[in-house]
């Protein structure tokens, strides 16, 4: 009897053990949940950001670029201006941090489809420090066949290889590692890692003395910068930085002559629960990534820099 009561007080001690030690790791678990709010929205500005809404989250997006402001009063900074751009999207979380989405934009017709996993969530607890996430599109050109010139498209890295018009020279690819960080409260900053590509590149007007014109690269490599400051539980200070990186080993411009500029662009936001809403000033007139990272010529010291506003907004389902 004695052997019986000793094996079941042991029972019972290991149960309690096994129940204990159960206990404590659920509480870990539930301590080291993903940190509040890295960002107020899945876009900052011209960027996407770490965030992904909850499964089954519809998400509205406007993003629009007044002309450039360099006219002041007369075309009111802008607004009245040619050039103006804008994109219209919508996304959808078909998985737990898993987007897909689609957009129709107006400079050169653009129709993007896109996918954005965030594979690591940074954690209260700081087991995983960062975020880590993954954002692709491809982009169709949609405009005539006569906006592309001679309709005739150079082949990469062949100089005098150029290939009738077909419907895949329409296509340009975006590719980026994000990793990001909320440092404080009110802190959150992030950059990446991108590679941009265009099927077909057209002649520049810019000729070189030895009588050719220069090309734009089929291929580069970008670094992006970009972050919020909150000045208020409602609204914050943002910015972006996109600098297309000088690498010769993948360029086929002849002479440096054309290169495109980066892009910084500076904000204001305001947040609910289901929108944001971003005001912000910058020198790139595109808005699809892969169009920013290698057709911005415009510069912040000589007239290129115009209004724009982004807003998402959010239907739970």
């Amino acid at each position: 009897m004695k052997k019986i009561l000793i094996c079941i007080l042991l029972l019972i001690f290991s149960l309690s053990h096994l129940i204990a030690q159960d206990t404590e790791d659920q509480e870990v678990k539930v301590k080291d949940k993903p940190v509040r709010s890295p960002f107020e929205s899945g876009i900052l500005i011209d960027h996407q950001t770490s965030v992904v809404p909850v499964e089954k989250t519809l998400q509205f997006v406007i993003q629009h670029k007044f002309g450039p402001i360099d006219n002041g009063r007369t075309d009111l900074w802008g607004i009245y201006a040619p050039g103006a751009n804008v994109r219209l999207a919508l996304d959808y979380v078909v998985a737990k941090n898993v987007q897909i989405g689609a957009g129709l934009t107006k400079k050169n017709k653009y129709t993007d489809f896109n996918l954005k996993w965030t594979i690591f969530e940074q954690t209260r607890e700081n087991k995983v420090p960062v975020a880590v996430t993954l954002y692709g599109n491809m982009a169709i050109d949609g405009r005539e066949k006569d906006a592309f010139g001679t309709g005739k498209v150079r082949v990469a890295f062949q100089e005098d290889n150029i290939n009738d018009f077909k419907f895949v020279d329409r296509l340009s690819y975006f590719s980026q590692l994000i990793v990001g960080r909320k440092f404080t409260d009110w802190l959150t900053l992030q950059t990446a890692v991108s590679f941009t590509h265009y099927n077909a590149t057209r002649v520049t007007n810019v000729q070189v003395p030895d009588g050719r014109y220069i090309h734009e690269d089929h291929d580069k490599v970008g670094l992006h910068f970009s972050g919020r400051a909150k000045i208020s539980p409602q609204t914050s200070f943002i910015f972006n930085y996109d600098v297309p990186l000088k690498i010769k080993d993948i360029s086929e411009q002849l002479e440096w002559l054309d290169y495109p500029n980066p892009n910084l662009a500076l904000g204001l936001e305001i947040a609910t629960s289901t929108h944001a809403f971003q005001l912000y000033v910058g020198n790139a007139d595109g808005i699809i990534p892969q169009d920013i990272i290698l057709y911005n010529h415009n510069d912040w010291t000589d007239g290129g820099l115009a209004f724009g506003f982004t807003i998402t907004r959010l239907w739970n389902f």
